[in-house]
């Protein structure tokens, strides 16, 4: 089968993570939309695994956990009555953990917002934390099972819960506040926050063309929404020098010597473990 040129390669996967649509990629760079998704498919798996093997035995002193909402191919409140439904059409989220020193996208998880995704994302971050650390999260009441389940005692943990006062005009309630409930260890209670990861959420947003609102590049398989994100943590983590700390993630984190350099994605891409 013919390859694309690496050139061409580096070319489409940069335009996705610069908040390009895969149809509009496609246009661009002068390929068939088929093409653009063949390239996704095998730079998720790639991604996936090169996340899953490098980000571990992090040093993590304040870490901040939130979920990113999205939907694929209908909204939940339309996917019931909409035409030709594919399997996991609604509602879907994404569920990130940041570090705050180094702004390092330790663990990602893309799934419902209910207890068994919770659980699964908290016994992932465990599984890549070294040391003792404190979390903050906001006040969603699946985090203190999933917390306890992962971390149980050996943690400071604490959420940050923010209170709304009554919808006014049937618009959306606005926050009027915010209390710190701590549930377990001794946080810094200066360090509760989940700021930082809420503007990653705006990272994410503004790289990622299919989690943009109001438009029609939403995902329309899990599969590839997924895989989209697998691409972006890499990318975000290793190649993308952030502005504050003016190296990237990983390096800042130590998990890396040096930012990626251009066309580092194909190489991952190439180099992924594949099954005989």
């Amino acid at each position: 089968m013919n390859q694309l040129p690496r050139e061409t390669r580096a070319l489409i996967l940069h335009m996705l993570l610069e908040g390009a649509s895969m149809r509009a990629t496609a246009r661009v760079v002068g390929v068939s939309y088929n093409t653009v998704a063949k390239l996704l498919v095998d730079a998720g798996e790639a991604c996936m695994d090169y996340h899953d093997r490098h980000v571990r035995g992090v040093t993590a002193r304040y870490v901040q956990c939130d979920e990113l909402w999205a939907f694929c191919y209908a909204k939940q409140k339309n996917a019931g009555h909409a035409t030709g439904v594919l399997d996991g059409a609604g509602d879907i989220w994404t569920w990130t953990a940041i570090d705050a020193d180094t702004k390092l996208l330790i663990s990602w998880y893309v799934g419902n917002r209910d207890l068994d995704a919770a659980l699964a994302f908290q016994h992932d971050l465990r599984a890549r934390i070294d040391n003792w650390m404190q979390l903050s999260t906001d006040g969603y009441g699946a985090y203190l099972e999933a917390v306890d389940s992962a971390f149980g005692g050996d943690v400071d943990y604490a959420m940050l819960v923010k209170l709304y006062g009554q919808p006014v005009d049937d618009k959306r309630p606005r926050c009027i506040g915010s209390r710190l409930d701590v549930v377990a260890g001794a946080p810094n209670l200066d360090e509760i926050s989940t700021s930082y990861v809420e503007r990653h959420n705006l990272t994410m947003r503004m790289s990622l063309r299919r989690l943009t609102r109001r438009t029609n590049a939403f995902s329309k398989r899990v599969r590839n929404h997924t895989y989209a994100h697998a691409i972006y943590a890499v990318w975000y983590n290793f190649a993308r020098v952030h502005s504050t700390l003016r190296t990237t993630p990983a390096v800042a984190a130590g998990l890396a010597e040096y930012p990626l350099r251009a066309g580092w994605l194909v190489d991952v891409v190439e180099n992924c473990p594949r099954p005989n």
